[in-house]
């Protein structure tokens, strides 16, 4: 009785000293963690900035149309100063 006492508390201590080695870990590798969620919120990625340009690009453009459009049907030259 006693010696299955001693395996499970010996079970038990290899079991809590891998759990506190895993906090350990991730409280030392936290910072770096938030640090870099942190950069990665404040900076654009190229292709971050390339769909960015796409679709200012494209808004452009249909506000051009429609300034084309709005021009043709009140007989007049577009003016595309308003799609700035």
């Amino acid at each position: 009785m006693l010696h299955m006492r001693l395996v499970a508390a010996a079970l038990l201590a290899f079991s809590l000293t891998g759990c506190v080695a895993r906090t350990a870990l991730d409280i030392v590798t936290l910072p770096v963690k938030v640090v870099g969620s942190g950069v990665d919120a404040v900076t654009t990625s190229q292709s971050e900035a390339d769909q960015n340009r796409g679709r200012k690009i494209r808004k452009r453009e249909e506000c051009e149309g429609r300034e084309m459009r709005r021009a043709e049907k009140q007989d007049r030259e577009p003016d595309y100063s308003r799609c700035d």
